[in-house]
């Protein structure tokens, strides 16, 4: 049975904490967003995507962690932040902000991948929380237009490059890490 949320119009994260783990949603600004399961294509992506960057990160001091996987980008000590996202994917190379609820501070590397639902939220709200929040590298990943939206942090504002299906997307944040896109997006029917 879920622990029932409270209808209030601001959330914390100590609001999130008395949630059963089977409830998925973030809170941004003190909003609460309720999250659906995503599609089998996402899905796949996000797979591909993951697999590909764990097996490079493998023997290495980072770390990648898939949703569900909670992120506070602004931890307070006393859980007053009112701001927790699961992103997609995560690359994290301070293993210090790792506990056992997820991720305290700005990941290395955030991944989103587009749903219709998402689409505002992850190109703008997101974008800029995480560029706010200083995340190094913020990838957007469109199954639509099947291209990567590629945002390296630089003097506190992101610079972004755009990839396609055909495109070798490096990971800036991890010397030596190249995805080739081919392989993330699913053969086209």
């Amino acid at each position: 049975m879920l622990a029932a949320y409270k209808e209030e119009s601001y959330y914390t994260c100590a609001d999130v904490l008395e949630w059963d783990e089977e409830i998925r949603a973030e809170i941004i600004g003190g909003e609460l967003f309720m999250m659906s399961a995503p599609d089998t294509a996402h899905q796949d992506i996000s797979r591909e995507i993951f697999v590909l960057l764990c097996n490079f990160l493998k023997g290495k001091k980072c770390t990648a962690y898939a949703a569900p996987f909670g992120v506070r980008l602004f931890p307070q000590k006393d859980y007053s932040d009112d701001t927790y996202v699961e992103p997609d994917i995560v690359v994290i190379c301070d293993t210090g902000k790792i506990d056992k609820r997820g991720c305290n501070g700005a990941p290395d590397m955030v991944v989103e991948i587009l749903s219709p639902s998402s689409v505002r939220r992850d190109r703008i709200v997101k974008f800029r929380l995480y560029q706010k929040a200083g995340v190094r590298e913020y990838w957007i990943v469109d199954p639509e237009t099947r291209s990567v939206s590629v945002h390296l942090l630089s003097g506190g504002n992101y610079v972004t490059w755009v990839y396609d299906e055909t495109d070798e997307a490096s990971v800036s944040i991890l010397p030596g890490c190249v995805i080739p896109l081919k392989e993330v997006f699913p053969a086209a029917e």
